[in-house]
């Protein structure tokens, strides 16, 4: 009795039913992409910083425009539209105020490429060394270059308080 040795648990009549199980569990793994997209395995590695090189220029992101492109002010003061590359796209993600390394066109000088996002200590390293303008914020949503007018006052009309008595006087209706 050769099953019986291995599996003494399972009945004759039933050990056909328990190996087909076991067959067809065999194969299934431990999960799908969305398993293996939770792991951040080189979260304790020091990667090497990437300076740039020529036709390209340090950005820092100032909108999401969605369909892989974001609003980029590059810090040689021109304002661009990136294309995130497909090496990038659903892998790191990118949001508002991020310093990214972004590749210049030829032949369009108001469009780039984005390459790179540094983490914030990739960005304050740049900072210290001199590579960014000491005026560029990390990890903060006002960003470099933008400017925002905080009194925002609105007139709704002319009227005084006197002339909005008049109108709304009671004893006329």
């Amino acid at each position: 009795m050769f099953w019986h040795s291995q599996f003494p648990q399972v009945k004759k009549k039933n050990f056909t039913r328990f190996v087909l199980d076991k067959m067809a569990n065999k194969g299934k793994g431990k999960g799908g992409k969305n398993r293996r997209r939770g792991k951040n395995e080189n979260w304790s590695q020091k990667r090497e910083l990437i300076y740039k090189d020529e036709q390209q220029e340090y950005a820092q992101i100032t909108k999401m425009l969605g369909n892989g492109r974001v609003q980029a002010a590059c810090f040689d003061g021109v304002t661009r539209i990136a294309h995130i590359r497909g090496k990038l796209r659903k892998k790191v993600w990118m949001a508002q105020g991020d310093i990214i390394l972004v590749a210049l066109r030829e032949f369009q000088d108001n469009q780039a490429d984005v390459v790179h996002k540094y983490t914030a200590d990739e960005a304050r390293t740049l900072i210290s060394q001199g590579e960014l303008p000491e005026t560029a914020k990390i990890n903060q949503t006002d960003t470099f270059g933008e400017d925002v007018d905080d009194d925002a006052n609105f007139e709704f009309g002319n009227e005084s308080e006197e002339d909005e008595e008049e109108e709304l006087d009671i004893d006329d209706i």
